[in-house]
């Protein structure tokens, strides 16, 4: 079941990096019938909106509770990105208002007006698991805002049943992993690994990444990395298929090392700045000093995850079928954009 290119959205989140990337998977489709909902006191974030279409603008201050009296006529789906999505944010009243309270008030909306719901939850509701599947044993925070994304989680386990069973419309929540593309560059330093890296080339011609640490050598701690682009083709997937409800994994099902990104940026870098440049191996990108590896931080020590991995047998098993990117391919793809911005 496809849905109309008729319907009318609101994203939350819009002028964040997944928000935003959603927003334009929706107009590629000929959907322009979307609100968008942010705060857009870092005002640098309109970038992200300024070549997009939407039909209206909404302070995200004013907007949950003018959805609840349905001010906004009939809605088709939610996309709720909206969040504070710095896991080194300590104020746990904020982030449980921001994250949790006014989730819970959305969702209570959204089924008594029949709106779809598509929202984001977290990898980091796993936290200190070495296991990464969408089951409580294996729910694990290891600071709020990954608390606060698990608690929606878990209130809208106990509502709904443990599969989302007994929503009144859809309801899908998505465990991003490592998210990487572009729109993300308002993020300072929760931007991902392979932006950092791109201007560290850029500026110093190399890039560095953390030593040894917790048994794995120099750069081989290792990540699920998600291209955005497979994020937006998962969320639209969700969207073609109201009839698929519950909480899902969205990684790529693959751990790959660090080195595998940095290896990625510097052979990108390389061959943009002269087309005759030879592809590096790692050892020759460390000998070769494109490759720096830096003392693992004591700050990091024992709050560190060095693998990461999800399970997407939920996500496959739902219907989804459609293969996802490497790190070679994608941060491949992301740093030809950011060298033509």
């Amino acid at each position: 079941m496809t849905s109309s290119t008729n319907s009318r959205c609101i994203v939350t989140g819009a002028a964040g990096f997944i928000g935003a990337n959603i927003i334009k998977g929706l107009n590629a489709r000929g959907i322009n019938d979307i609100i968008a909902v942010d705060d857009l006191t870092q005002g640098d974030k309109f970038r992200n909106l300024a070549d997009l279409q939407i039909t209206d603008y909404v302070d995200a201050s004013d907007f949950y509770d003018k959805f609840t009296n349905k001010s906004y006529g009939d809605i088709d789906t939610v996309f709720h990105e909206g969040a504070c999505s710095d896991t080194m944010e300590h104020n746990g009243k904020y982030m449980m208002d921001n994250n949790f309270r006014m989730s819970c008030d959305l969702f209570d909306a959204c089924q008594s007006q029949k709106t779809r719901l598509l929202y984001a939850s977290s990898a980091a509701t796993y936290g200190g698991s070495a296991v990464f599947e969408e089951v409580p044993q294996y729910e694990l925070p290891l600071n709020v805002y990954g608390y606060s994304k698990l608690l929606f989680d878990q209130k809208l386990r106990h509502e709904l049943g443990s599969k989302f069973e007994k929503t009144q419309s859809q309801v899908a929540g998505f465990r991003y992993f490592n998210v990487y593309g572009p729109r993300e560059q308002h993020k300072g330093r929760m931007a991902s690994v392979a932006f950092h890296q791109f201007h560290q080339f850029k500026k110093d011609g190399k890039v560095k990444l953390f030593g040894s640490y917790g048994g794995y050598a120099a750069g081989m701690q290792e990540r699920d990395f998600i291209y955005i682009d497979d994020v937006v083709a998962v969320n639209l997937w969700f969207y073609d298929h109201p009839e698929v409800s519950g909480i899902y994994n969205i990684g790529a099902g693959r751990a790959q090392p660090f080195n595998d990104v940095a290896l990625t940026v510097i052979n990108t870098m390389r061959s943009l700045n002269d087309s005759k440049s030879v592809s590096l191996t790692l050892q020759q990108a460390v000998e070769q000093h494109f490759l720096e590896y830096i003392d693992f931080p004591e700050a990091l020590v024992g709050k560190y995850q060095s693998h990461t991995l999800a399970n997407i047998d939920l996500l496959r098993a739902a219907g989804y079928k459609q293969s996802f990117m490497t790190v070679q391919d994608g941060v491949a793809d992301y740093i030809r954009q950011l060298s033509r911005a």
